[in-house]
């Protein structure tokens, strides 16, 4: 493994990569028009990619292709054909969300190097050796940990030969990556698509506690903790900012640069980081880094900070005594600062060519000669005023001879020739005057001869055969078979409702535990009827409590929406079911999960609709089973919603608030919609959508496809408003499964408050 420091940057338009290239990036993260996770970007197309891949090479600087969004079972024959491209690139690496995905590289494209995006939200040791197994050879950190949690994983990275990313500047989500559904509830907007609509940036109703932006949180930098992360063992520093333009992405990266080379060089820091705040910037934090979760993490102004930075410059230099033709001249003068960073930038770049290479070829022949083929090369140089220009012959084995019936003449040259153009080159010129007429060799030769070309202008390397994706095997369950009702429960009193219903009852473990909490141990022991359900986030000492409750439990089957208690239960021999929060959406990822861990079934995600879930293809012995009833979770966060909703009294977040707060409130955005803010004890903060999800047309639709259908029975986002009777529930839906549509009205009623839409509109 390579212990060199990598400084890794985004590149969201051609312009901004190669601001990127020029500031010394390493690296460069960047996203096609499709199968990215940054819409909003002005993404490159796919000759730019391999222009931009040529140009960064000669910087010694290495592309990333973001593949980071969850893929619909329909789009992988479009993505193969992706696919099929990029493996015949230079390309350095792929960033990957998607489980099926992950196993479509693995098995079929292993010279590609995978990458896991960030939205895996990886966050604890058991996740790395599973992303590992899945071919992942670097892993991108949730941005929510500390440093002692960084260096933790470090460690186990090293142990399984994978690299780690970190986040060291740009914006932060307030919500755990991969886990924010804010608006696929209402349009299908989904962050697992690369269409988030930054709820988080809205602007709300004034709050008690005074703020109108109360989920905006400040810009992460870890400009001054770069020698706390390489002494932690991280690998590369990644900065955030594909939405940004080439000025923003060349100060950042050249400010980075010199201060990671400034600190190698010397052992000291030697920036100020002050050109950091000339640019797009929200303030900056670097609380989650440090593991100090406070109030001074918020800012009410999702904009840009620059002017008010400055303003505050001011009054620390000159007191709060400064006029207003002060303030006015500094922000004049900041603005002039601005324009002329884009002026610098403008000029730095503008050599810095992605053309494609300049393609000419030349064929000669004449009796008793070889045909040849000269081949002419000619590229722009990045550094040069003149063009770079190369030559090269080949040569047929064979001595054109005569011959009446076939000659190898202009037709015959530009019907296997002229369509020669691929991503690196442009045939500007395809010469035949000097071909003699009446003369020819085998025309196997001419193949030769072009597979002689390909393999020159693909740089020796040989051709990778396109390659297509085997047709599924699709596995009916029993038709026979109706599906099962299952129900999820948090309350120790529900476990009653067994006595109620002889389906499938699953216990929903907390977040977070003391130290050594045995608690669960005992109760699960004492029922057995009970289905462990692990959560999605289990960091640090929470995810070492977890474990051990499944080493000791022991049970025949979980439920997990982690990763890292999936490796676990696998090592151990305990058979696993994927939840909804692992964002199941197709047959490939039911194929990585089943093959690679002996998963015995999944949830397909909540997110995709009717025609999107028919597409998919059940392995054979596989479960597949879908949440009907529950609170639709928008996101959940590491950081305290309460701070600036309700105000809270302590400063700060601590492990006694995540055992012990369970306050509720709400918000409400400018348009009127209400959203509950909800905390568990032992769970983290979280905001769900004023509807319950309530799907029983999926039942009349689709039941012959799954097992079991689940209801969410733990009231959980609820807040004050009043909860159906939990044994009314379960006998209509029981009813309902039993062909008697007329509970559907019931249910109806039951929970006036419903939605379904993420079930019609899908991703």
């Amino acid at each position: 493994m390579k212990s060199k420091i990598e400084l890794l940057a985004p590149g969201g338009d051609v312009e901004a990569i190669k601001a990127a290239i020029i500031a010394g990036a390493d690296a460069v993260y960047c996203g096609l028009d499709t199968f990215n996770a940054r819409n909003r970007a002005a993404n490159i197309s796919f000759d730019q990619l391999v222009g931009i891949i040529r140009l960064a090479h000669q910087y010694d600087c290495r592309i990333f292709l973001t593949l980071n969004i969850v893929i619909l079972e329909q789009e992988f024959k479009t993505l193969m054909k992706l696919l099929n491209k990029l493996v015949n690139t230079t390309l350095d690496g792929v960033i990957v969300q998607d489980m099926g995905l992950l196993y479509v590289l693995r098995k079929h494209f292993p010279t590609l190097d995978i990458h896991a995006s960030t939205q895996l939200t990886t966050h604890n040791a058991g996740q790395i050796p599973f992303l590992r197994q899945l071919g992942a050879t670097r892993v991108n950190l949730s941005r929510e940990l500390n440093l002692r949690e960084i260096t933790t994983l470090a460690t186990v990275a090293k142990e399984h030969d994978t690299l780690l990313e970190v986040f060291v500047h740009g914006s932060l989500c307030v919500a755990f990556s991969g886990l924010c559904y804010s608006t696929s509830a209402s349009a299908g907007n989904s962050g697992n698509r690369g269409r988030c609509s930054q709820a988080c940036r809205e602007e709300y109703e004034t709050t008690e506690s005074g703020n109108n932006f109360p989920l905006n949180i400040k810009d992460n930098s870890a400009f001054f903790d770069l020698p706390a992360l390489i002494d932690a063992g991280v690998y590369s520093f990644k900065v955030e900012g594909r939405i940004k333009g080439a000025s923003y992405v060349h100060t950042v990266i050249d400010s980075f640069r010199k201060q990671i080379d400034g600190y190698v060089e010397t052992g000291e820091l030697t920036q100020s980081g002050e050109r950091l705040y000339k640019v797009f910037n929200r303030d900056f934090t670097n609380a989650f880094l440090r593991g100090d979760l406070n109030q001074s993490m918020f800012i009410d102004n999702p904009r840009d900070n620059s002017k008010n930075h400055l303003v505050d410059q001011l009054k620390a230099d000159k007191g709060e005594s400064i006029s207003v033709v002060q303030i006015h001249d500094a922000q004049q003068q900041l603005q002039l600062d601005k324009q002329a960073i884009n002026a610098s930038v403008d000029d730095k770049i503008a050599h810095l060519s992605i053309e494609k290479i300049k393609l000419k070829l030349s064929f000669a022949s004449e009796q008793d000669r070889p045909l040849t083929l000269t081949v002419t090369t000619e590229q722009n140089s990045s550094d040069l005023a003149d063009a770079d220009t190369k030559t090269v012959m080949f040569s047929s084995t064979s001595l054109m001879r005569p011959s009446e019936k076939l000659s190898v003449d202009k037709e015959a040259i530009e019907k296997r020739f002229k369509n020669i153009n691929n991503a690196n080159y442009e045939l500007v010129e395809l010469d035949t005057d000097q071909l003699t007429d009446g003369m020819s060799i085998p025309y196997r030769e001419i193949t030769t001869l072009k597979n002689e070309l390909l393999a020159y202008l693909n740089d020796g390397i040989e051709v990778i055969a396109e390659v297509e994706l085997p047709k599924l095997e699709r596995h009916a369950k029993p038709a026979e078979q109706k599906p099962a009702l299952s129900m999820l429960i948090c309350d120790e009193e529900d476990a009653k409702l067994a006595d109620v219903t002889e389906g499938d009852i699953y216990f929903k473990l907390p977040d977070a535990y003391k130290r050594g909490c045995t608690k669960y141990v005992d109760f699960l022991q004492q029922n057995p009827r009970l289905i462990p359900w692990f959560p999605p986030v289990l960091i640090g000492k929470d995810y070492d409590v977890a474990l051990n409750i499944l080493e000791q439990v022991k049970p025949p089957l979980i439920v997990t929406n982690n990763t890292g208690i999936a490796y676990r239960a696998q090592q151990l021999g305990v058979k696993w079911i994927a939840g909804p929060f692992l964002n199941t959406t197709n047959s490939y990822a039911l194929l990585a999960m089943k093959e690679g861990f002996d998963c015995a079934g999944a949830f397909i995600s909540n997110e995709i609709n009717k025609q999107q879930i028919k597409q998919i293809a059940r392995p054979n012995n596989f479960k597949m089973l879908y949440s009907i009833y529950h609170p639709i979770l928008l996101m959940a966060s590491r950081q305290c919603f309460f701070q600036q909703s309700v105000g809270c009294e302590k400063p700060r977040i601590d492990n006694g608030c995540m055992l012990s707060c369970d306050k509720s409130t709400s918000i409400k955005n400018l348009k009127g919609d209400s959203f509950a803010i909800d905390k568990q004890k032992a769970g983290y903060p979280s905001i769900y959508n004023q509807d319950q999800f309530l799907n029983t047309e999926i039942i009349d639709d689709l039941s012959h496809m799954f097992d079991g259908f689940m209801i969410d029975l733990t009231n959980i986002g609820a807040g004050d408003r009043e909860s159906p009777d939990k044994v009314e529930l379960i006998k209509q839906f029981e009813a309902l499964l039993d062909g008697q549509f007329n509970a559907s009205d019931t249910l109806a009623k039951m929970v006036p408050e419903s939605t379904h839409l993420q079930y019609q509109n899908g991703l």
